[in-house]
């Protein structure tokens, strides 16, 4: 199979779907790599770097897109690209489709198989794509709310840590699963006052056992989040449901209650955001305030970290790509967990919580 990696275009996107490493396999198992001219820059990879391992460099996107039967990315095609994209083609990548209708539209347009990392399971029922970017996140989280907890940053001028003397930050973080997990484990780690909302009860009890007195856990009920949120410094939204849009668990209303220059980070922004005020932003403008209220929603946070990125996502991507590099489509009849990836196949939506999701 003839296997095509674009440089990504999104704003402040600096991962690339196949690292040198990854690229190797490919080429080993006698399959065609062509990689875009300076794909790999954000994560020091040169152009002569995937030469040596037998990669193909062309000049630009569309020659990328016209030549090969499969394109690998990390983030959802830009307009620009789903416009590129042909009937039979597969592509593997984020899409996040339920918060996107117009790149849904395109994708469908293009007749493309469309193949979504975040929506592929494994035995246990957990999404291993999209595990590693969560982690990342989560604690991207922590850093990105106690920088913009400074007054330099437009916050209150809060250390989050605290110091002997003066109490730390109450983060409060909305999810316990691994975005959250790891937002926790950061924000207790430098002394945070940490509470974890999460609405199954078996996750709370494992949270309880590894966190101990660290983090506080509560059941998720609006009398309960209200009460927390009233004097939260840093709220972390961390909720997902695979597929479909994330529930507003904060209401604009609720804004004016709590402390102001309070700090939001919306992880779940690429979903839709869980905040009813969530709005996607970039690295290049990261926040934006509602009612007093800081508002950070960069839809891909991970992008910011593009070599720790890049490689923690091909360390699970790469054996699915080999499998479809190989088997081509027939790979989803052979692997049911892969098969829960596919999102839009000639020209329809093929997975439920995407279906429900865009109506």
């Amino acid at each position: 199979m003839i296997v095509g990696v674009p440089k990504e275009i999104k704003s402040s996107e600096f991962r690339v779907g196949v690292t040198p490493a990854t690229g190797a396999r490919i080429v080993n198992e006698k399959h065609t790599l062509i990689v875009e001219k300076n794909a790999g820059n954000g994560i020091g990879a040169s152009d002569e770097d995937y030469k040596k391992i037998g990669a193909q460099i062309v000049e630009n996107a569309a020659d990328v897109f016209e030549k090969s039967e499969m394109i690998v990315k990390v983030k959802e095609p830009q307009e620009p690209e789903w416009k590129m994209l042909k009937e039979g083609q597969i592509l593997f990548t984020y899409l996040h489709l339920a918060a996107d209708p117009n790149q849904a539209k395109g994708l469908m347009k293009s007749k493309c198989h469309a193949i979504a990392y975040e929506t592929i399971t494994d035995n246990k029922g957990t999404l291993p794509l999209l595990a590693p970017m969560s982690e990342i996140a989560g604690r991207l989280a922590v850093f990105e709310g106690a920088y913009h907890s400074k007054k330099t940053s437009g916050g209150p001028g809060a250390l989050i840590s605290g110091v002997p003397g003066v109490k730390p930050s109450k983060v409060v973080i909305l999810g316990g699963g691994m975005v959250g997990t790891n937002a926790a484990h950061m924000a207790a780690g430098v002394g945070a006052d940490v509470t974890i909302f999460d609405k199954s009860i078996d996750r709370l009890r494992y949270l309880n056992d590894i966190f101990g007195n660290s983090a506080k856990v509560l059941y998720s009920e609006k009398v309960t989040l209200e009460e927390q949120l009233s004097d939260a410094d840093l709220v972390i939204g961390a909720v997902l449901i695979p597929g479909a849009s994330a529930p507003k668990l904060i209401e604009k209303e609720f804004l004016s209650k709590m402390k102001k220059n309070a700090v939001l980070v919306d992880v779940a922004i690429d979903q839709g955001g869980c905040f009813e005020t969530s709005r996607p932003t970039t690295h290049n403008d990261p926040t934006y305030v509602v009612d007093d209220i800081i508002h950070y929603c960069v839809a891909n946070m991970p992008g910011s970290v593009p070599k720790t990125a890049s490689n923690a996502l091909n360390n699970v991507t790469g054996d699915y790509i080999m499998k479809l590099a190989t088997h081509g489509m027939d790979a989803l009849e052979q692997d049911e967990n892969l098969a829960m990836g596919l999102n839009v196949s000639n020209g329809i939506i093929t997975h439920d919580a995407v279906k429900a999701a865009l109506g």
